[in-house]
């Protein structure tokens, strides 16, 4: 009996994570992930279960492989360069593959059957866990006094989470970068400006 050839499971995640990324969810047929993955369908599903445990998996690497500069924008010094950060990148990230435009948690969640309701909940979850983060950020910056007294961390993390996952929805609809770059930094004039003198300051802020 010949061997099964071994899987190159980061190959295979890599491959997976292309086609959730340009068709989402729903519009990932199991058949589409073994022909992207060039793997037996029955190796595939040993090595990987059913496509929602797979997507879970793929979205981890995601995470790791693409996301890395939420991390490092909340170790940046000030919150308005926690958010320029975040933002410039986006739009940098959600136009930079032709073939893959747009997020790969947004493309995701667009799914309507009762069937991917737990994919639905994951991404939420998802979604909330970096929200969270950058709350208690910009929490630690209303303190600092690089926000001002009566900033809300909480609107304001949901502020750069809304602009963010708009400019993925808009990207994966067709809107140049160029476009999304103008919508960032009109976004970035209204951040609010605190006591602390800072480096990171916006135009409008560092003209006044």
């Amino acid at each position: 009996m010949g061997r099964h050839r071994e899987i190159d499971v980061e190959k295979v995640l890599d491959a997976a994570l292309s086609v959730f990324w340009r068709k989402g969810y729903e519009g990932t047929s199991y058949a589409d992930l073994v022909e992207a993955a060039g793997v037996e369908r029955p190796a595939f599903y040993s090595a990987f279960g059913n496509k929602e445990a797979l997507f879970r998996k793929v979205l981890a690497r995601y995470d790791e492989l693409y996301l890395d500069y939420i991390p490092e924008a909340l170790r940046l010094p000030t919150a308005y360069e926690v958010a320029a950060h975040i933002l410039r990148k986006a739009v940098e990230h959600n136009t930079r593959y032709p073939d893959r435009m747009g997020c790969l948690g947004i493309n995701g969640a667009v799914a309507a059957s009762d069937d991917a309701e737990p994919i639905r909940q994951m991404l939420a979850e998802f979604r909330a866990a970096g929200r969270e983060r950058l709350r208690e950020r910009f929490e630690r910056a209303k303190v600092e006094g690089d926000l001002p007294k009566t900033a809300k961390p909480d609107a304001l993390a949901a502020f750069v989470m809304t602009i963010t996952q708009g400019i993925a929805v808009q990207a994966k609809a067709g809107m140049n970068r160029e476009l999304l770059e103008q919508v960032t930094e009109q976004a970035l004039a209204s951040w609010p400006a605190g006591r602390r003198s800072r480096s990171g300051k916006s135009p409008t802020q560092a003209s006044s």
